[in-house]
């Protein structure tokens, strides 16, 4: 179930979850090695890691990430 990389297709499906939620892309970090678990959460610098989740399905992993990045986002 595990992948190697995080390919350029999911990057976009990725940035158009955080297009949709009004995060400017300058302020997203992508790494392209998934981890298990998948973590979002904010960087001391104010920009939003995305860590795809190495155990799960990526697009069962991309249904909950708008409900996490909403979590990490300041209020």
């Amino acid at each position: 179930m595990t992948q190697p990389m995080v390919t350029f297709q999911q990057i976009g499906r990725i940035l158009d979850v955080t297009d949709s939620l009004g995060v400017h892309r300058e302020w997203v970090e992508i790494p392209l090695t998934p981890e298990q678990p998948g973590v979002v959460r904010r960087l001391p610098n104010g920009k939003l890691e995305i860590v795809v989740d190495a155990g799960q399905p990526f697009d069962q992993w991309l249904t909950a990430l708008p409900g996490e990045i909403q979590k990490v986002q300041p209020r």
